[in-house]
């Protein structure tokens, strides 16, 4: 097996392994949200969503994104093979997240009555912030167990944390709301932050990391970097929970909150239940290219073989999703949310362009470069916002739909020659080629659909996806040799049998 070819299939297993604790954790959170919509009712669920919604908001600004920068440093410690530099990075890491968790917790200690005033209009949930204060806490100290997992690409244990992590805490909260009902809520957050912690524990405690003295001054010198980094990231990802905000204030105020309603369920499609296979290559694709951050043409090769990846397993999707999203949409929601669907067509198509910039951009972390990062963020989010609001102002959720084609495309430009300027980034030939096949198989779906009376988009769709996945599966057939892969697996099956 050659070394390109071990590349691609670490990329797919990884691949595999977390998309299906994504899904499995997109049917716990569906369960979850069943039990507590008849537990607890309208008011439940809206108490609950206004305290873990402002625990959240504060979380972003106290834990500097160490869930993501910490990441990069151990993935870097990692790739040297030293264990004394692995050990020391893992122990300032641990510091860190045991100070800004601290830090979280006091400040919603403090700032309690203020947080329950905001929220709910009175100070009687001052008690209930003082007590799920300490969740803060816990989920930072969650996270620098789960980085040091990910940091190290300890994936099955990674993905066990996080699968067992969903499973108990619904066995555990919801006996809570069973028995308390509202009461219940603030137990049931506390609960489910004690099992995370634990989890995350156990499965860290199976590293074995030295045990190594750090002085204070070294834990300063190092974490500046992390926590400069970290910061850099939280503050672009609260600048992008602003636009998001904006938006739907906007839409609000111009076409009610049934299309508001219809806009969170139009994404809610496309970045859960498509945006999943972006979360499941992130665990293993960010601390691999990490990994080889200093050698630019070894960050080109990873881009280019994560891109490949991502295009060969969206496509077919997206083309299902374009062809036959009115069922997609009965399927999910209802035959209300029906309006929704050519933002969603329209979305689906940009996500051709999301999987190639996605790629791309990760090269800023992955290098550490923290003020990049975060003036490539700003200004993209900048003209989002204003695609957005154009985009509705004109053509409704239609427009939304376009508008995410448009900043897109526009963001993989910006980010392609930011790399390319700065890294001496460039794609390969035969992503080019697989991106060119794959789009317009995609954009030919969208014409037969948008042109064509029914049953003829059906028709030319089945036979497009057939396409798309034939050319998918031939292409990693070249990458990673399914067919010897998939002749192994059978021919173990029959012998176990």
């Amino acid at each position: 097996m050659t070394e390109e070819q071990s590349s691609y299939r670490q990329i797919m297993k990884a691949t595999s392994l977390f998309g299906g604790v994504q899904v499995f954790q997109i049917i716990i959170q569906v369960i979850r949200s069943k039990f507590i919509a008849v537990l607890l009712g309208p008011t439940g669920l809206g108490i609950m969503g206004l305290l873990t919604s402002t625990i959240e908001l504060i979380s972003r600004f106290t834990n500097f994104g160490l869930g993501t920068s910490a990441v990069k440093d151990i993935a870097a410690a990692d790739s040297t093979g030293n264990q004394t530099q692995i050990a020391t990075t893992v122990t300032v890491i641990r510091r860190l997240v045991w100070i800004t968790g601290i830090l979280g917790t006091l400040i919603t200690l403090v700032l309690a009555p203020w947080l329950s005033q905001i929220a709910f209009g009175n100070h009687d949930y001052t008690i209930a912030f003082i007590w799920i204060s300490i969740t803060l806490l816990f989920a930072q100290l969650s996270k620098g167990q789960l980085v040091l997992l990910q940091g190290l690409r300890k994936l099955q244990y990674l993905a066990k944390a996080n699968l067992f992590g969903s499973i108990l805490g619904l066995l555990t909260s919801v006996p809570l709301y069973y028995v308390w009902g509202i009461k219940g809520i603030v137990p049931g957050i506390i609960v489910t932050a004690i099992t995370t912690l634990l989890l995350s524990w156990y499965f860290s405690r199976k590293v074995k990391i030295e045990i190594v003295k750090v002085s204070n001054a070294q834990t300063k010198i190092e974490g500046k970097n992390i926590l400069f980094m970290g910061f850099m990231i939280s503050l672009s990802g609260l600048i992008s929970i602003g636009v998001a905000y904006l938006v739907r204030i906007f839409i609000r105020n111009s076409g009610g909150i049934e299309q508001v309603g219809l806009y969170n369920a139009g994404f809610v499609i496309i970045n859960s239940y498509v945006g999943l296979i972006f979360n499941a290559m992130t665990t293993d694709y960010y601390p691999r290219l990490s990994a080889v951050a200093h050698n630019n043409m070894l960050c080109k090769d990873t881009i280019n073989q994560q891109a490949d990846i991502a295009i060969l397993i969206l496509a077919p999707i997206l083309i299902v999703f374009i062809v036959f999203i009115n069922w997609v949409i009965i399927l999910l929601y209802s035959t209300k949310f029906i309006a929704v669907n050519e933002m969603i067509i329209w979305a689906a198509l940009g996500m051709f362009f999301k999987a190639s910039s996605w790629s791309i951009s990760y090269i800023l972390l992955a290098k550490g470069k923290g003020k990049i990062f975060f003036w490539n963020e700003l200004i993209g989010n900048s003209y989002m916002l204003g695609l957005n609001i154009l985009g509705y102002h004109y053509m409704g959720l239609k427009g939304l739909g376009i508008s995410f084609v448009v900043f897109y495309f526009l963001y993989l430009i910006q980010v392609f020659w930011v790399s390319k300027i700065k890294f001496e980034f460039s794609f390969n030939t035969s992503f080019v080629r697989i991106f060119s096949i794959q789009f317009l198989l995609a954009l030919g779906s969208l014409i037969a659909v948008k042109l064509l009376s029914n049953p003829y988009p059906y028709f030319i769709g089945v036979i497009l996806i057939a396409i798309s996945t034939w050319y998918s599966f031939k292409e990693l057939d070249k990458r990673l040799n399914l067919k010897s892969l998939l002749h192994s697996y059978f021919k173990n099956k029959s012998e176990t049998l």
